[in-house]
């Protein structure tokens, strides 16, 4: 290939303020194993297959040291730069959550999760439409179904690509969604409801009419508000539209039933109340949401046990590989 679409490798060096954990970062960001488009390979790096202007771009992350993270990029030179704010957007690799960390190390049935996951980060779609797609196929579904849907949806519209043997696969954008008929993408497992849903955040996205730049200059409940206009997208699916797809950590996923389980199974017999806990953590109560996921995960056997092992002891002072 030739200009700027010839393929080229490079390595970038991106830095953060340890702690920092790739795994369990990346389990919050994926959910579950199963997911093809966000990956954790097989010696802990983190890896994923992006797709811009330029071209197709295979992007790895992992620990280089306690203070940074090597990022290759292969993929067209001219896609480099965003390739890498990608990676910093998704791993959020530059936020500070040590607010709430703080807060939770008064509340004696909260501290030991978070000390014992200490070193996540909010990760963060790379678009709003994949935040989308995501926040209305969980609507009302467990992880695992609403994962294997997900799943169905990007194998049969993404691109297929591998980083050694490994399958990668790009998030279909919301013009891909449009060219489909609705009898294929029934099919996928979506109702009707959610089909309509997407179809209109597709619509207005593809259009111009939800657009991410002018959400981020809106506060929050502003925010929120500008997403629940479209039809299918309530309060629920609008705040995780914000905390994962915006990063907005101010907010909180209202009468999540996931959440309410979890929280009572991290707590035990203390028995808190929801709410008084959000108030207490603001204004980063959106990091209570990952944390919750990663005890459900830790509970299910689905964290990268081996990959926590390996980032634990460089992290505390050494060399990370």
């Amino acid at each position: 290939m030739r200009g700027a679409r010839a393929r080229h490798l490079s390595r970038h060096e991106v830095r953060v303020e340890p702690p920092f954990r790739l795994d369990l970062t990346v389990s919050a960001l994926r959910r579950l194993p199963t997911n093809v488009v966000d990956v954790l390979l097989p010696d802990g790096a983190y890896a994923r297959a992006l797709r811009d202007d330029h071209g197709l771009v295979v992007v790895r992350a992992s620990v280089a040291r306690p203070d940074a993270l090597e990022v290759t990029v292969d993929g067209p030179r001219a896609a480099n730069a965003a390739a890498v704010a990608t990676v910093r957007r998704v791993l959020g690799v530059e936020r500070d959550t040590t607010g709430f960390e703080r807060a939770a190390a008064g509340m004696p049935w909260l501290r030991p999760l978070v000390r014992r996951m200490r070193g996540l980060r909010p990760p963060r779609y790379p678009t709003l439409w994949e935040a989308c797609v995501n926040a209305i196929a969980f609507q009302q579904l467990s992880v695992f179904a609403a994962s294997a849907i997900v799943a169905r949806l990007v194998t049969a519209l993404g691109t297929r690509t591998k980083i050694g043997e490994v399958p990668l696969w790009t998030f279909p954008g919301p013009e891909s969604w449009l060219a489909q008929r609705t009898p294929a993408l029934r099919a996928m497992g979506l109702t009707m409801t959610k089909l309509g849903a997407l179809r209109r955040a597709a619509e207005a996205i593809a259009s111009g009419a939800l657009d991410e730049r002018t959400l981020e200059a809106l506060p929050s409940a502003d925010a929120a508000a500008r997403l629940r206009r479209i039809k299918g997208i309530g309060p629920w699916t609008a705040a995780v539209i914000l905390l994962r797809g915006l990063g907005r950590l101010d907010v909180f996923p209202p009468a999540d039933s996931s959440v309410a389980h979890n929280l009572a199974r991290v707590a035990g017999d203390t028995r808190p109340d929801i709410a008084s806990v959000v108030r207490k953590l603001e204004p980063q109560q959106g990091m209570l949401y990952f944390y919750l996921l990663l005890a459900r995960l830790e509970v299910r056997g689905v964290l990268p046990v081996d990959g926590a092992r390996r980032y634990r002891a460089p992290l505390a002072g050494g060399v990370a590989e």
